[in-house]
């Protein structure tokens, strides 16, 4: 009795089990279409079951496995509504002041969040003390001069789709202008895409009217006592330095850029760092030069700044050398006195010099004669524009551009032809090197 007892006992069990299966299949079946897929209501109660399984990030913003869930939020695109949003669009368009001096002056400067200068805004910063000033141009630049020397707090106005400093901007104006690089130089340097070049860069050879027929148009040859070589710019469009390099040119003075005659943009030469880089890795030495248009010291020495920030990663074997010439008769510096110009032009060799590399001034005779006092100028190194087959100015001069209209394999149309005694004569400055 006991073994058969035992027998129906388990039987019993297994159709109890069996009894419980065929009910949860039946009420499966019941729960699905015909084509084994969730009613509507079944899908949607499943997505809001989803979408409840979620974890919250620092910020207090829900992280979960439904990447759709933001496009059912409401708040979501509503900065207002959204704080964490809110924050970043705030931040990306957070601006700051970039404030300097050089002399009872200040050239405030707005940038983003990058360090780049904002344009196409007309800013209104405030100067304590003294009222309300407006960039009128939209170039994200204020220049204020005429201001006694001391301490001065800047603000920046509240404007429409930016966060501006909460904090005004503390800043000594300087009382002498101080003949030293400027840090942010570079936040007003400028390509020929954002000028007229045209109307900019309209600099004029005076060496021409003085020119006569003895003028000498090939490369001389180098000796002992002298270098021969050519200075460019983007007037000889692509040069092929290698060859250059083989018709026995030593050496290369390269136009960094130019001050615009009109509207005194600093604007780089396009073809600077072509031709730097291409003449150093053919083995030319390399010197560099910048064309002027600076109206006073302080701008020389922005000038002179710009320039030194364009050779940073570069070697230099000659000077860097101020290019004081015309610019058609109608540009903005053609009208300086002869004291105003020598000030630029030793304003900017101090600021090259104090960086530690060597200064020197590119003038014709009649400029040298006429223009600036070039006594002033001579601890300086001298290049001297002359196109006869003998200079007949009677100064002392360490380089001499004998031509406008050389030839030279590697260079289409005319150059610029040197000779060059620095370094030859232990009584020239580059012997100081």
């Amino acid at each position: 009795m006991d073994f058969r007892l035992k027998r129906y006992c388990i039987l019993g069990s297994m159709g109890v089990i069996l009894l419980v299966a065929l009910l949860v299949l039946l009420v499966n079946r019941e729960r699905q279409t015909p084509g084994g897929e969730q009613t509507a209501d079944e899908t949607q109660t499943a997505s809001q079951t989803q979408s409840q399984e979620v974890t919250y990030d620092e910020y207090g913003q829900r992280i979960g496995n439904d990447l759709s869930a933001f496009m059912r939020d409401a708040t979501f695109f509503d900065p207002e509504e959204n704080t964490w949003l809110a924050e970043k669009l705030e931040d990306q368009n957070r601006l700051s002041l970039v404030v300097t001096s050089v002399e009872r002056d200040l050239r405030i400067q707005v940038v983003d969040r990058a360090g780049l200068p904002v344009t196409g805004e007309s800013f209104m910063v405030e100067l304590e003390g003294k009222g309300e000033y407006k960039d009128l141009d939209q170039d994200g630049v204020v220049y204020i001069g005429g201001l006694s020397s001391g301490e001065y707090y800047v603000s920046l106005q509240e404007i429409e789709g930016y966060k501006v400093p909460v904090n005004p901007t503390r800043v000594q104006v300087k009382d002498k202008v101080e003949y030293v690089f400027i840090e942010d130089i570079s936040l007003l340097i400028k390509t020929e895409a954002d000028i007229d070049a045209e109307a900019e860069d309209t600099g004029t050879q005076d060496a021409e009217e003085d020119s006569d027929n003895s003028e000498i148009k090939e490369l001389q040859t180098a000796s002992a006592n002298a270098e021969v070589g050519i200075d460019v710019s983007k007037w000889n469009q692509e040069i092929d330095w290698e060859k250059v390099k083989a018709a026995g040119v030593d050496f290369a003075i390269i136009r960094a850029g130019y001050r615009g005659s009109s509207t005194g943009s600093l604007v780089v030469d396009p073809y600077f760092e072509a031709n730097i880089r291409g003449a150093t890795a053919a083995g030319v030495k390399v010197g560099v030069y910048f064309f002027t248009q600076a109206i006073d010291e302080v701008e020389a020495v922005e000038e002179a700044s710009m320039v030194l920030e364009l050779v940073r990663e570069y070697s230099l074997d000659y000077p860097i050398f101020i290019d004081t010439e015309g610019a058609g008769g109608n540009g903005r510096a053609d009208g300086l006195t002869v004291e105003t110009r020598t000030l630029v032009c030793d304003a900017f060799c101090r600021t090259v010099e104090n960086a530690g590399y060597d200064a020197g001034v590119y003038a014709s005779r009649n400029w040298y004669y006429n223009k600036v006092q070039a006594d002033r100028l001579e601890s300086y190194y001298i290049w001297l524009a002359e196109y006869r087959s003998v200079p007949l100015y009677d100064g002392y001069y360490h380089m001499w551009q004998y031509t406008s209209k050389g030839r030279i394999d590697g260079i289409e149309g005319n150059v610029d032809m040197n000779i060059s005694y620095m370094g030859r004569n232990e009584n020239t400055a580059m012997s100081r090197r």
